[in-house]
This record gives structure tokens, C-alpha cells and sequence, in this order.
């Protein structure tokens, strides 16, 4: 699932694209699920250099597993968050005639169960609400990352994004 080129992105993005119909045929579906993502030391200590957030808790494995009740580092909130981008390439459809895509935003985000370095997590995503415009489609999720073996997600959010389409929606 993780990509290292934009060749790799926007291949794995066509190969998701649907007609309108279909894409609308999601609203108040079944949660469409991504596979499972593996949140490393290595990718929190990156997401570390990018923020500027080098707070013991993410980055110091040996102080973490002795100064916190997990036994270890946690990934970021906002790095957790951030990777709604990667799980919903695996798991949400686009539409045919799409030129590109855009965060819109969120209603909600709620930060519920810390990832620990190492866990595996994954996307649950289900479409709440279809906004159509002439040449664009404004869709809200209701998002869940899921941690696997935990009983509680990651987050919950509710997420908005936009579609910019070549064409009027038909």
C-alpha cells in the first residue's frame, strides 16, 4: 500500500475510478475497508522530523517504555491522522472524469486509542453524505482507524473531501 512516486499514486488511484452511479450507490453503504499498515518506529520518527515534534513519547523508545503506562513510543495524532491520504487510496472508490482531489476538511476528529510503534492499523470509511456540484463532488466519510487486535479505534472522524471533475456530474 505505500507508494513512492507520483506513477504509483495516480496508478493505484485509476485503477479504483467507477462511474457516478456506482460511486453513488455508497451513500449510507457498508464501510468500505482498507488492507493493514504498519506504523513503524522508523515512520514516527520521520513524521517526528517533518513536525518538529520530538516529544519523548514518540522518539525515545527506552524513556517511553519506562516513563509511560505503553510500554513504548506512540505515533503522533496528526500522524495517524495524516494517513486517512494512504488508506483511503486502498479502500475508496473515485469517480471517472475526476482531475483531481482535495481535503476539504473535517467535522470532527477525535484522537481515542494511542498506536503504539510497531501496531498495525487500518481504514474503515463509510460515505454519509454526497455534496454534487456542477464540475465537483463533496463527500463526507465517516472515518474509523481501526488498530488491529484493539478494541477501540485510533480516531474517529468525520471527513470531508472534494472532487474537482473535468466534466458536469451526470
Amino acid at each position: 500500500m505505500a507508494f513512492s512516486s507520483v506513477a504509483e499514486t495516480e496508478a493505484a488511484l485509476r485503477a479504483r475510478l467507477v462511474p457516478i452511479d456506482a460511486y453513488r450507490a455508497h451513500k449510507e453503504g457498508e464501510p468500505l475497508v482498507s488492507d493493514w499498515l504498519t506504523v513503524d518506529q522508523g515512520m514516527i520518527d520521520r513524521f517526528a522530523d517533518a513536525t518538529n515534534d520530538f516529544q519523548f513519547i514518540h522518539v525515545d523508545p527506552e524513556r517511553a517504555a519506562r516513563e509511560t503506562p505503553y510500554g513504548g513510543t506512540i505515533a503522533h495524532g496528526f500522524l495517524t491522522l495524516s494517513l486517512l491520504s494512504v488508506l483511503a487510496y486502498d479502500a475508496l472508490p473515485g469517480v471517472i472524469g475526476t482531475r483531481m482531489g482535495v481535503n476539504y476538511g473535517f467535522e470532527k476528529v477525535r484522537f481515542i486509542t494511542p498506536v503504539k510503534a510497531g501496531a498495525r492499523v487500518r481504514g474503515s470509511f463509510r460515505m454519509v453524505d454526497l455534496v454534487e456540484r456542477a464540475v465537483s463532488l463533496q463527500t463526507h466519510w465517516a472515518v474509523d482507524v481501526e488498530i488491529e487486535g484493539a478494541a477501540k479505534p485510533a480516531l474517529s472522524a468525520h471527513w470531508i473531501t472534494l472532487a474537482v471533475l473535468d466534466a458536469p456530474v451526470g
